[in-house]
């Protein structure tokens, strides 16, 4: 599920405010069949160990290596020895793409492309069954972004994942999204890209028509 809308419509305080960053101000948040906002504090973290979120440029520990990131859920929410946590934080590091001497270096010594893989990893540390992400190829050369989205989609595939997906970029939804989410006047449009292509509403049809959508569109 990509979701879309212009600058300040609120889709990464739509995303907050599912994973209980923000606190909803009306309505009714919905995950997993449960209403979010009746959930104690042990059910909280039980939903939030079933989920895994990828912010903009990783929002990694920088005090930390990728190693130690990626365990930081797996203490949080596992009893687990530390041979075993370091154990599945190679596992992970192997799964997003990154070499196995990726582990021992701190955020600061990775390029973008690999800060974000790293967040990816770290995400996934708990086996999430959704996974969140923010801007995910934001400030990603075209050829780095073009992998991330062949990553994520192969990720989806296999892992059978749930994603939900904030981004402005066309060839991430094209690549990635079976439904789009369109963020208008505080209201949201969903459907397939093809369903949207096909509304009335100005920006929609400028956002999938314009220029940069039909440049988008695969050949």
């Amino acid at each position: 599920m990509g979701i879309v809308g212009g600058s300040g419509t609120g889709k990464s305080v739509l995303l907050r405010t599912i994973i209980g960053l923000n606190e909803a101000r009306a309505g009714k948040i919905s995950v997993f069949g449960q209403d979010t906002a009746s959930l104690n504090d042990r059910e909280q973290r039980a939903m939030q160990a079933r989920w895994g979120v990828l912010f903009q440029d990783g929002a990694l520990f920088s005090s930390l290596t990728v190693a130690q990131n990626i365990e930081v859920p797996l203490k949080e929410h596992r009893r687990l020895s530390k041979s075993l946590r370091r154990e599945l934080a190679e596992l992970k590091i192997s799964l997003v793409g990154l070499p196995p001497s990726a582990a021992h270096k701190y955020p600061s010594e990775l390029s973008g492309g690999m800060r974000k893989r790293a967040g990816l990893a770290r995400a996934l540390a708990l086996d999430a069954e959704i996974l969140f992400l923010d801007e995910p190829t934001a400030g990603l050369d075209p050829i780095g972004a073009a992998n991330f989205d062949i990553l994520i989609r192969e990720l989806q595939s296999a892992l059978g994942l749930t994603v939900v997906m904030v981004t402005h970029d066309l060839d991430s939804l094209y690549a990635i999204c079976d439904r789009v989410s369109a963020l208008i006047d505080k209201k949201v449009k969903v459907g397939t890209i093809d369903q949207l292509m096909r509304e009335t509403d100005p920006w929609i049809k400028e956002y999938f028509c314009g220029p940069r959508g039909r440049a988008a569109v695969p050949s």
